[in-house]
């Protein structure tokens, strides 16, 4: 299973904040099966919004930190994700030292030009972890090249 939740980094600013976007698709996985009226996850929602910020933490570390969800201070959903929809993140640093990132963020549905919200979360906490560790460092590159195709 493919497990990317977004599919770009629209903009980033290094320690600050980070805007993704994902494109929902019923060919996605997590939709099969679902009922005639399928609905994303909300936990999958959250992800998104988690992967974003770890992509913020990759460049923002030029490459050399991951991170890795230790808690989440308060979450709220309050809409629904539809196959079709385009999914806005936007995650903002509170916090961030060489071993840990506090983060916040808001994730909206793109609804004819506006944007309606379906997540918000604040005091994502992150330990930040050597890359290394975790991924081939040259598949992070390339990753990180797919998703930010663009230079801040």
């Amino acid at each position: 299973m493919r497990f990317h939740l977004i599919d770009r980094i629209d903009a980033y600013e290094p320690h600050r904040s980070v805007r993704a976007r994902k494109l929902t698709s019923i060919s996605e996985e997590h939709w099969q099966g679902a009922p005639q009226d399928p609905v994303m996850p909300p936990p999958l929602v959250l992800e998104s919004l988690c992967q974003a910020a770890t992509w913020l933490i990759v460049a923002s570390t030029e490459r050399r930190k991951r991170a890795a969800l230790l808690q989440i201070g308060s979450v709220s959903f309050t809409g629904d994700v539809r196959p079709g929809d385009v999914l806005q993140l936007q995650g903002e640093v509170k916090s961030m030292s060489d071993e840990m990132a506090v983060l916040s963020g808001v994730a909206c549905v793109i609804d004819g030009g506006a944007e309606r919200p379906v997540l918000s979360a604040t005091d994502i906490m992150c330990a930040l972890i050597d890359a290394s560790d975790l991924q081939d460092l040259d598949e992070t590159a390339r990753l990180q090249a797919q998703f930010i195709r663009e230079t801040p």
